[in-house]
Order: C-alpha cells, then structure tokens, then sequence
C-alpha cells in the first residue's frame, strides 16, 4: 500500500466527518422546528375547536339578583357568548355600592343593581354607564308594620321610630309615601340600619315600623306575618332595576351586550311561567326557604330594555331628592351617564 494515500485519506477523513455532521445537525433543527411548529397548529387548531374564548364578560351581581342568579347556575349565557369567542367571569358582591365599586376600579365589565347605587357613585365622580333597566317592580319594597301594631296608615307614622337602609331604594319610598299622606320626612323618627340589623330592631318592636326590599320583605311576611302597610304601588315610585357597565366596554362590544339582553329576556320569560321550579333551583344558592323566594319572584319583572329618556327623568327625580335631602354632595345630571337614551 502507498503510505502517502494512506495518510491523505486519513487527513481528509475529519473534515468529511464535521461536515457531515453540521449537515445532520442542520437537518434535525429543520425537523424539530417543524415539528414544533405543526405541534403548535394543531394546539391552537385544537383550543380553537374546543372554543377557547378570545375574551371575557365579568359580570358583578348580588345573591339577591334573582335572575342572575339563575342564569349563572344554569350556564345559559355562556352558551349565548361562545360563539362570538367570550367566556363569562361571575364575581359576587355584598351589595350595590361594593358593585359600583368593582365597576369604578376596573374589576367588573358590567352589574346590576337597584336605582339608588348609581346615583351615590355618579355623585362620588365613578365611571359607569347605564345600559338597560328591568320594568317597574313597586311590591318588591315596602314599609312593614308587625301583625298586631296598631298602626293601620301611613299618617299613623308621625312621631314614630322607623327602620331603613339609609340611601337606599326604600328611602325615596318611604319620603314619597309620607308626601302622599301628608308628612315631612322630619315627621318620623329614622333609625339607618341595615336590612339584618333592620330585621332585628323590628321584630323586638324597638322600631314602629321597617322599610325594606325582596327578598328581605318576603322573608319577614313569611317567617314573623309582618303586614305591608304601603309598598310603591299607585304611582309612588317605580322600583327598576338598573344594568350598568364601564363606557368603554359596552360600546366596543355591541353584540356581547345584545347576547346579555337576549339571554336575561328568555330566562326571565321562562322564571315567570316556571316560579316555583325556578325559586327550587335559586332558594338554596340564596339559602332562602322556596316559598320566600317564590314570593319574591312574584313581585319582579325580568324583560332587560335599553334606557328610555322617561326612565333616566325618573332617575334624575330620585337623584334630585337625595341632594335636597343631603345625601348625595352635589346635584348631578344621569343623563350625563346614559350611554344611549332611546325614544
């Protein structure tokens, strides 16, 4: 053998050898990254299949927010949202005032809550807008007396000690019927308590009477036969209940908002012509007996509609007398957080 050609091809061996092997390197990161990415297709082509939503409508409510209850529990807006890619984020508060809250810090896209939670927020500068309202609900509040009190009238309030929930919905009733039947609201003596406290106060009689909403009152006819004495029928007041959302939010999402609308309308179509099955499926989520809850149920309105000019001046009417009566700081003008009045 010619040990030259020996030692040539040993010498040209290794640049061969590295040669070859930065090619196969080459060629498996090729593949690797190809197949990396068609793993990564298919993960997404999947996640879209299994509709993984591209956004998400957090909604704050209340135990007390009967149909929004339901339809949490029933998961029927989830169903009405998955095909426009959002996915439903519930997120429960005390009362309306924590909810406005949440609305103002950004922690909730939209809420529903009665008419006076608005109208304090609107005077402490938050952010909101209102977007619909139920229809009137006038039983769901009202002034109760004990079963055996010998007051028998509105009139029969004059000098006497009267529970409610200080700016609340019950307290432009109660400043309403005392001007119907004659009286300044400095004619009675108000005790501001919240509705367990309130409850407590009445049933020891160390109130003459309380002013309270549903499910509350219902809770008190049932359990101890309180009397209802004067609730907001007959044009007192008209008790709506309030859907708000953040500006921004309800007008860039159009089609999530008529998706809410349509979904509320259908299941408070189907709670009205279904009471006692809907309060069975509401009352333990509530941790309320069912007759209780059914009562309830029976004096609401659930049929969502955009805001008419009539209902933001019926607003604006509450807003007017809370500042005449120095519970808000300012007058303020609801308008002004109508995102659209529609005739």
């Amino acid at each position: 053998m010619n040990p030259v050609a020996t030692e040539d091809s040993a010498f040209e061996a290794p640049p061969r050898s590295i040669w070859q092997a930065l090619r196969d390197l080459a060629i498996s990161t090729v593949v690797v990254a190809a197949i990396a990415l068609i793993v990564s297709f298919i993960a997404a082509s999947s996640a879209h299949a299994q509709g993984k939503p591209k956004g998400e409508l957090r909604i704050g409510y209340q135990k007390s927010a009967s149909l929004f209850v339901l339809q949490k529990a029933q998961g029927t807006l989830e169903k009405k949202l998955a095909p426009l890619g959002f996915g439903v984020k519930w997120v429960e508060f005390p009362a309306g005032p924590q909810l406005l809250e949440g609305l103002n810090v950004g922690a909730v896209d939209v809420g529903y809550v009665g008419e006076a939670p608005p109208i304090f927020a609107q005077a402490a500068g938050a952010k909101f807008v209102y977007f619909g309202y139920d229809p009137a609900a006038p039983r769901a509040e009202a002034i109760l007396v004990t079963k055996d009190s010998p007051i028998k009238s509105v009139a029969d309030l004059k000098g006497k000690k009267v529970a409610l929930n200080k700016g609340s919905n019950v307290h432009y009733l109660l400043v309403k019927q005392l001007e119907k039947n004659g009286l300044k609201f400095s004619d009675i003596q108000p005790v501001y308590l919240a509705p367990a406290d309130g409850r407590a106060a009445f049933e020891s009689k160390n109130v003459d009477a309380w002013v309270i909403w549903d499910p509350f009152q219902a809770a008190a006819e049932k359990a101890t036969g309180a009397r209802v004495l004067a609730d907001g029928t007959t044009d007192v007041v008209n008790n709506y209940q309030f859907y708000l959302g953040e500006r921004g939010f309800v007008k860039n999402n159009p089609k999530v908002i008529d998706a809410l609308f349509a979904d509320s309308v259908e299941q408070g179509i189907w709670l009205k012509k279904n009471l006692r099955q809907a309060a069975e499926q509401i009352a333990p989520l509530q941790g309320l007996p069912v007759d209780v809850v059914e009562l309830a149920l029976r004096r609401y309105e659930f049929n969502v509609k955009p805001i008419t000019p009539a209902v933001a001046a019926g607003q604006q009417q509450i807003a007017d007398t809370f500042f005449a009566l120095k519970l808000i700081p300012k007058p303020i003008k609801v308008s002004d957080a109508v995102v659209t009045a529609q005739p």
